[in-house]
């Protein structure tokens, strides 16, 4: 498990703030198909959210333990049901910067008609 510093948690906790939970742990617990999509979540995005449908925090916590070892994350948020976690890049694997191309199109105005009404 990667630990993290007291100000490195409080500015992923403030990125995650945003965030919108990318898995969930039903009544089903941990399986291993829920550790594998966590993992591909954690693999594209780095930092990520988990939402717990479990009303006990003990088990809740052990969660977050468990998924932290499993997959050498840090945990930065355990809040409610809520769970954010942290992993960084694998070694020799940066993140490609992909440029958002952003198709433009003329402004349209009103169109008006001269003369009858096209109806």
């Amino acid at each position: 498990m990667l630990s993290l510093s007291s100000d490195q948690r409080r500015v992923l906790r403030a990125r995650a703030h945003a965030l919108q939970p990318v898995a969930s742990i039903s009544f089903g617990g941990l399986s291993e198909s829920v550790v594998k999509e966590i993992d591909s979540r954690l693999l594209c995005h780095q930092l990520i959210k988990i939402r717990i449908h479990h009303g006990d925090r003990q088990l809740r916590e052990q969660f977050l333990g468990t998924l932290c070892e499993r997959l050498q994350a840090a945990p930065v948020q355990h809040i409610g049901r809520l769970l954010v976690i942290w992993r960084p890049l694998p070694e020799g694997q940066e993140k490609a910067a992909k440029p958002r191309v952003r198709q433009v199109e003329p402004r349209r105005g009103k169109r008006r008609f001269q003369g009858e009404a096209a109806y």
